[in-house]
């Protein structure tokens, strides 16, 4: 059988079931294979034994065999609808014990061999080739059978015979289109179902006798009905409609795909008026020819909820009056008329018994309901994709509805200027939805005083201003994708504790946040340009604090947009110091760093006798100051002495019987402190003058020697003179052994000088003295004017 728009039409609602199937199924213990539209033209050989679920639809598969799916026994789910099988034994299912739902709609079946079959809960075979119901006595035993599809091109009341007792939650009969116009039309008599769907041929006028009326049904779908050729208001369907009074238990009716006058249109909401259905759908309606205005009743009627969904109609002239008028004035709950381009809609004329109005998607303009006073009880009102436009026209509407709770003016045109005039919301206002406007920040200064939840998202909002009223009842506010630059804070929302401000300009947002909105339960702001600064620190670390729960989105929508080393970088890893973000503690950290290194200097200043230290560079300081005064004659660097000697007192003995009378018998001169140093002068520059005066320097080393503070500076100068002359010029004689530990700490240049110099050291054994005078007078002894010459001529 050719593909129609019915199979269109149904190929959405098959989609709808699969996809509900599978999430239902999502289980862990499923195994889904997914092989549909991939171009088979066999069931596939390679599919798991563990397969639970196989989708192969949408493909050329032309036959099913036993070997297809003989391995498949835990085969639950099978959909082949979309294929081109055109001959099906039910036996090849013999060894799926397990499936419960079988889908070979949209095939091209004219036959299936019967067989005693497994117990399914859903089997569609709607949308195929069959002349007759493909209904086997086999069955009759599915007593779990939920959903069956069908379809034929004739009925018969025997056909339904075998299914009888079953009670199937819902039917759905599809009549080819080469039905026989003369069927029986007692054949669904004996149909027990809640719910049944009859699809009947699209581009055929409705000449169908059938009771659709069945006794068990609750919810009745009749799809494609056409009816424009016949003068007498299509009397064949007319017919099928008067029948449903009989069916008390019918409370649902859908009509889908009409095409027929306006007349008859109105024929069909006068006829069901009168039936016992609560709740009557119409949608994808065409509407052709004139309307003749007349009489609608009213009265007796169990109607509770009209929608009317997409009606395009042909006629350009047309009483509008009347037909606002007629929708106005319906005495019932709820009413619903949806994508019809209707442009107004009249004030009831009497107090209306509307709870629920959803106008949306019409071009319906700002004088909708101007200064009514009849919609006292309407509680929901959906003006939503219309063409609104004054925002305070709208507010002023609304004044009189005294019980309205939820307003959606979402997806118009509409803008605020608050000089407009008085904003006189009614007060029983609880949810507002004004997304996908124009409206800015003004619109905070015109709000519901009661409203619990907010929506402006899509706006044209840059802040919330400061001096707006109170909104102590606000519970949840939207306004993402506007231009917020900053997070709003909740002193006049003090119940606030949902928001939703993603998709905006706020780049550092404060950290006060948590602490100013506490009964914040969720809040979604990802999708924000934040700058990962320092300021956004405290920010990221409060967001740490709360519950994944409590912050929608995180981590994933949350990312650093600046500056460009950060951009891409997810907040919960953008880490920056606290030392580094606060100038207080920074200068705080540097003082104390500065005086504890301040600290530590002086004590190892004082630990290495640094002021003696510096004491010394003084007075070379000044001695050498006062020698760049002095005459060049008095500053002639000759080498007057062979050495210096520096002692102690204490071992001036040993130095004057033992050194001096074996070093001068050799013409050696030596030069000591007591009868060379001149009068007048200082110690620091008598001792200076003769260790540049003298070749070498002696230093008579005995613990003694290390006690003397006049030694050490002797010492120093020696040392310090030995890199000013670039040459060697100390010796030092170990009188006595000196023990380390007796060293003091400030002498760590004699420590040095042992440990890196070689030293003489004086022999206990007088056999031993001769060498170690020897070798003191060679270490001295040089011609002195020779040398003096050497030093004139550089």
């Amino acid at each position: 059988m050719m593909k129609t728009n019915s199979s269109i039409f149904h190929f959405a609602i098959i989609v709808m079931l699969i996809f509900e199937i599978r999430i239902q199924l999502s289980d862990e213990s499923e195994f889904l294979v997914n092989r549909s539209n991939t171009g088979l033209f066999h069931v596939p050989k390679d599919l798991s034994l563990k397969t639970t679920i196989l989708d192969i639809s949408q493909n050329y598969i032309s036959e099913l065999q036993t070997s297809d799916i003989l391995s498949l026994s835990k085969l639950r789910i099978l959909i082949v609808s979309y294929n081109r099988i055109q001959h099906l034994d039910i036996s090849v299912f013999k060894f799926n014990q397990e499936l419960e739902y079988l889908d070979l709609s949209h095939n091209e079946l004219g036959k299936i061999s019967c067989h005693p079959t497994v117990n399914l809960t859903h089997l569609d075979l709607s949308f195929n080739a069959f002349d007759d119901l493909p209904i086997c006595k086999e069955f009759g035993n599915m007593s779990h059978l939920e959903f069956l599809g069908l379809s034929a091109t004739q009925l018969q009341k025997s056909s339904v015979f075998p299914i009888a007792p079953l009670h199937i939650s819902k039917v759905l009969l599809v009549l080819g289109d080469a039905y026989r116009e003369k069927e029986d039309a007692e054949s669904l008599r004996n149909l027990n179902t809640e719910s049944l769907h009859i699809v009947f041929p699209r581009r055929k006028e409705f000449k169908f006798t059938l009771d659709v009326s069945v006794s068990t049904a609750v919810r009745l779908e009749l799809s494609n009905i056409k009816c424009v050729l016949d003068d007498n208001g299509c009397s064949y369907f007319q017919n099928v409609l008067s029948k449903l009074q009989k069916n008390s238990r019918l409370s649902t009716l859908t009509l889908n795909n009409i095409e027929t006058t306006w007349n008859f249109f109105i024929t069909i909401l006068q006829l069901v008026w009168h039936t016992s259905i609560e709740y009557f759908s119409i949608s994808n309606v065409k509407l052709q020819d004139y309307l003749t205005i007349r009489y609608f009743d009213y009265s007796n009627t169990s109607l509770k909820a009209l929608s009317i969904h997409h009606v395009v109609s042909d006629v350009f002239t047309l009483p509008q009056s009347y037909i606002y008028g007629l929708f106005s004035n319906m005495n019932i709950q709820n009413l619903t008329v949806f994508g019809t381009h209707m442009i107004h809609m009249v004030c009831p004329s009497q107090i209306s018994p509307f709870l629920y109005l959803d106008f949306s998607n019409n071009l319906l303009t700002d004088m909708i309901f101007k200064n009514c006073g009849n919609l006292t009880k309407l509680e929901t009102l959906n003006l939503r994709m219309n063409q609104l436009k004054e925002f305070a026209i709208i507010v002023n509407m609304t004044k009189e509805m005294k019980s309205l709770q939820q307003l959606d003016i979402s997806q118009n045109s509409l803008r605020y200027d608050e000089n407009e005039g008085n904003c006189a919301w009614t007060k029983s206002l609880l949810s507002l939805n004004m997304s996908s406007n124009i409206l800015a920040d003004s619109v905070f200064r015109c709000l519901p005083p009661k409203v619990k939840v907010l929506d402006l998202h899509n706006n044209r909002i840059r802040s919330i201003p400061k001096s707006i009223m109170k909104l102590e009842a606000l519970q949840e506010l939207n306004v993402a994708s506007n231009s917020l630059a900053h997070l709003p804070n909740c002193d006049a929302f003090s119940s606030l504790s949902v928001l939703i401000v993603d998709s905006n300009s706020i780049s550092n947002p404060s950290a006060d946040f948590f602490q100013s909105c506490q009964k914040i339960r969720s809040i979604r702001a990802g999708n924000n340009p934040f700058q990962c600064t320092c300021e956004l620190r405290e920010f990221v670390q409060s967001l740490g604090q709360v519950s994944s729960e409590v912050v929608e989105g995180w981590p994933d929508s949350y990312k650093c947009d600046s500056p460009e080393n950060y951009k891409g970088t997810p907040l919960k890893d953008f880490h920056i110091s606290q030392l580094s973000c606060n100038t207080t503690l920074l200068l705080v950290t540097i003082g104390v760093t500065v005086l504890v290194l301040t600290v530590t200097v002086t004590a190892l200043c004082i630990y290495f006798d640094l002021p003696w230290y510096l004491r010394m560079v003084y007075r070379w300081t000044q001695t050498r100051h006062r020698a760049r005064n002095t005459p060049l004659e008095e500053l002639q660097r000759t080498l007057q002495f062979h050495a210096f000697i520096s002692y102690s007192g204490h071992d001036s003995a040993w130095v004057k019987n033992e050194l001096l009378p074996n070093l001068e018998k050799e013409d050696i001169r030596i030069c000591l402190h007591e009868r060379n140093f001149v009068p007048g002068k200082s110690i620091v520059e008598n001792i200076i003058n003769c260790i540049e005066r003298s070749y070498k320097s002696i230093f008579v080393l005995s613990p003694n020697f290390v006690q003397s503070e006049w030694c050490h500076y002797e010492l120093y100068f020696a040392h310090h003179n030995l890199f000013h002359e670039a040459f060697d010029n100390l010796i030092l004689i170990l009188l006595e052994p000196i023990p380390q530990y007796s060293i003091p700490s400030s002498y760590h240049k004699l420590k040095n000088l042992m440990a890196q110099r070689t030293y003489l050291e004086w022999p206990k054994e007088k056999s031993k003295h001769g060498l170690f005078w020897a070798n003191l007078r060679a270490s001295i002894n040089i011609k002195l004017m020779e040398q003096a010459k050497k030093i004139d001529h550089t």
